[in-house]
């Protein structure tokens, strides 16, 4: 059965998501959930020290007769299982990462530990779509196409109507389903091809540049606006560069000012953990919630069942 630690690590065996704050790198969100997983693991009780016989010296008693020596058998603890000596029972956790996001994003970021970092890797080969909320704000331009670059340009937006901005979107969206229909290896004249177009599930196989499913705008006060995107094998950098492209496609500029993913294939907010849930209970739970289920079926998931303080 092995030691309470071992089986505490084998429950984490898993895919679970965790919500990235902005402004942090995923390698700190990674190496801050590793970091608490091996303290509470190695909290956990240890087996009683092994015992050795060892033989100390003796007195028989107090009298002459008896100030000779003897050796008594002892059952000493071995001071190699002391933990301080020994040390903690587990010196590294392999917590790997799928689609990562960069220090300017937020949103769900799927780890794995153990076996789930084959999960990762089926994640990765699946070609499965993500959604973001992209916040623009029209007026300039900046050099990495966010609100943190250098300005380079400063433009006007009064012309731009939400009319105008939803057929720029409409037109963005037709041509990269002309692209989708090409990386598909599809025959478009197929019951196959209709049957996945009907079901959205038509998908770029192998390699292909990012591709756009879905575009829409959510919300429109000039000069700010939201749009949300639906994508496959994108960037962050890329989705910034979309927003800029929308305002030269309304002769104007544009500048992103927030990138949040909402849903990593089948895991969307409702599985992300806060930096609160960031412990081993909290991760247990979920793991033993969406692994199984992920398992039986890796493009849907249940929601989870609501995290107790």
């Amino acid at each position: 059965m092995g030691t309470p630690a071992f089986r505490l690590y084998r429950s984490l065996e898993g895919l679970f998501a965790v919500y990235k704050p902005p402004g942090v790198h995923w390698k700190l969100v990674r190496d801050m959930v590793e970091t608490n997983l091996l303290r509470d693991i190695n909290c956990a009780p240890r087996p009683g020290p092994r015992s050795h016989v060892k033989f100390l010296p003796q007195s028989c008693g107090e009298s002459e007769e008896c100030k000779k020596m003897t050796l008594v058998a002892s059952r000493l603890p071995m001071l190699a299982d002391h933990p301080l000596v020994a040390g903690p029972q587990f010196h590294k956790l392999r917590v790997g990462v799928g689609h990562r996001l960069d220090a300017f994003s937020s949103g769900i970021l799927v780890l794995g530990v153990g076996q789930g970092n084959v999960g990762l890797t089926d994640m990765y080969h699946s070609h499965s779509t993500r959604d973001y909320t992209l916040e623009g704000e029209f007026g300039m331009a900046t050099d990495d196409f966010s609100c943190q670059g250098r300005i380079i340009e400063r433009t006007t937006y009064g012309h731009i109507t939400k009319d105008k901005l939803e057929r720029v979107l409409a037109m963005i969206q037709g041509a990269n389903q002309k692209a989708l229909l090409t990386y598909s290896n599809v025959d478009m004249r197929s019951q196959e091809a209709y049957e996945l177009a009907v079901k959205g599930m038509l998908r770029p196989q192998g390699k292909s540049p990012p591709i756009v499913t879905s575009l829409r705008c959510l919300e429109f006060t000039p000069p700010h606006f939201t749009l949300e995107v639906q994508c496959v094998n994108e960037t962050q950098k890329y989705l910034r560069k979309l927003v800029h492209e929308v305002g030269l496609e309304l002769r104007s500029s544009a500048v992103c000012t927030g990138v949040r993913r909402t849903r990593d294939g089948p895991f969307t907010l409702q599985h992300a953990l806060t930096r609160q849930h960031w412990n081993l209970p909290d991760i247990t739970r979920t793991v033993q919630q969406t692994w199984a289920a992920w398992k039986n079926d890796p493009v849907q998931l249940a929601p989870p069942e609501p995290k107790t303080c």
